[in-house]
């Protein structure tokens, strides 16, 4: 008998940053819509919907840009806390289905979907995806394209296929048809250095991959050319598992709500941020021996440093000396405005939690402390209790504040913490959302003599307050 292979789903959120505003504002619903704007609405394009990429815009378009290509668009905020919320409550969905489910961003993820047909009593895979599909665009209000097939680089490019709204099952006697004609620079791995060397070889599709002899490519780029002749040949069987890689680095950078000539200001900023990435070491009982600060400048110039501490650190006390120096160090002789700061932290080591002779660590009794004060701020809401350095920032450098909540651009990893933690990380969430501050365009320096704001559409600053939801 056949040995019986691992069949994979893999989905992903068509547009998810647009079509989640599409969800949250169904007034958007048949318009072209693009998210982004910066900090006065001069920024980058980082999501556009379907219609919207019809006119040509794509992410990363300057809004300028986009405005002229698509006039009738609309332009909306950004809203990463609400992101996040209707990403869980699709994976939590997903979870349902599956024995195994691999999360790999904010929208995407794969399924074992070996028996999930037979369990759910479908017939076939399709008839469950379409009834998965369907849930979640009307209990989400999300969109998702599903492809299905023995690998996750097979089941990722049927998903491409069938984009947008679609689904597409590769079969199993069917695999090497489909690859044929697929470039190979539509593989997630391969970029433009691996496509020239590929090249080089002749290869633009996977069919030319499928021709070649295999030590070749074994030669050529070892276990990775074993992988891409098995898949080109339709032999590439995979079984899912979590990676839950450990933690390489913990990094937080910030643009300014404005341009900050005054580095004492900025250097506040900065601390308040330390302290906010430092909360992460002890949810995830960690601690450094490498730290970094960068500054970027008006002029989009930087200059960065990065210190190797004694001994692995973990408490503001210790870290803060050292980001204010390395900070003073870099802005000393600098004439600009500061426009962007960011720290991040790398090799790490685990707290040392276990009791002594003398009763339990002193980093024990840190981290025990630590989450007595996120249980108050749960309590008692956010910022109840403050640090020296937040009463510093709030009274000398209050205009700095605003806590945006941050891109949810995050690695598998992370990903795979947050669907392992439902139904609690999603009860959180669902039960008390935290929507972002009502956003207020800056005043260009026209504006001082009377000429008024920077023009913005009407839904950049809508209101997310609880009342108006």
């Amino acid at each position: 008998m056949a040995p019986r292979h691992q069949r994979i789903l893999h989905v992903d959120g068509d547009a998810f940053f647009a079509s989640c505003e599409i969800a949250l504002d169904p007034a958007l619903r048949n318009r072209p819509v693009y998210v982004g704007g910066g900090r006065r609405g001069d920024g980058i394009v980082i999501a556009a919907n379907y219609i919207a990429k019809r006119y040509g815009l794509i992410t990363g378009m300057a809004c300028f840009e986009a405005r002229r290509k698509c006039p009738e668009g609309v332009l909306v905020r950004p809203h990463y806390n609400e992101y996040r919320r209707l990403s869980l409550e699709m994976f939590s969905r997903l979870k349902n289905y599956t024995p195994m489910l691999v999360p790999t961003s904010i929208d995407e993820g794969f399924l074992d979907f070996t028996d999930s047909p037979r369990v759910f009593g479908c017939r076939t895979a399709a008839e469950l995806t379409e009834r998965i599909r369907r849930q979640i665009a009307t209990e989400v209000g999300v969109p998702i394209s599903a492809g299905l097939g023995s690998s996750r680089w097979l089941a990722k490019l049927a998903t491409e296929h069938c984009k947008p709204d679609g689904f597409l099952e590769v079969p199993a006697d069917g695999e090497r048809t489909f690859l044929a004609p697929v470039p190979v620079k539509k593989l997630s791995g391969i970029a433009e250095r691996r496509a020239r060397a590929l090249r080089s070889l002749g290869v633009r599709a996977l069919g030319d991959v499928a021709r070649l002899p295999l030590e070749m490519l074994r030669r050529r780029f070892g276990v990775f050319g074993l992988e891409l002749w098995l898949l080109a040949r339709g032999e590439l069987h995979e079984t899912l598992s979590l990676a839950n890689n450990a933690r390489t680095c913990i990094s937080s950078a910030t643009t300014l709500p404005w341009d900050e000539p005054d580095c004492e200001a900025a250097l506040l900023f900065l601390l308040d941020q330390t302290e906010r990435v430092i909360t992460t070491f002890f949810r995830e009982n960690l601690k450094a021996r490498e730290m970094g600060v960068f500054v970027r400048f008006c002029n989009f110039e930087g200059v960065g440093r990065s210190v190797r501490f004694p001994s692995a650190q973990f408490e503001p006390r210790v870290i803060d000396p050292m980001v204010e120096q390395v900070f003073r160090e870099l802005v000393a002789g600098q004439h600009h405005p500061i426009r962007q700061v960011c720290i991040h932290f790398c090799n790490f080591e685990s707290l040392d939690l276990q009791p002594d002779l003398f009763g339990e660590h002193p980093e024990f009794k840190r981290r025990e402390m630590h989450h007595a004060l996120e249980e108050i701020e749960t309590r008692y809401g956010q910022r109840s209790i403050k640090s020296g350095t937040r009463l510093l920032v709030e009274s000398q450098a209050a205009h700095l504040l605003g806590d945006k909540a941050k891109c949810p651009f995050v690695p598998q990893r992370e990903m795979e913490i947050k669907v392992g933690q439902l139904p609690e990380a999603l009860c959180e969430n669902a039960l008390d959302p935290v929507y972002e501050e009502d956003w207020l365009p800056l005043e260009s320096d026209e504006s001082k003599t009377g000429s008024g704001p920077l023009p913005l559409p009407r839904t950049w600053g809508r209101s997310t307050s609880r009342a108006t939801k």
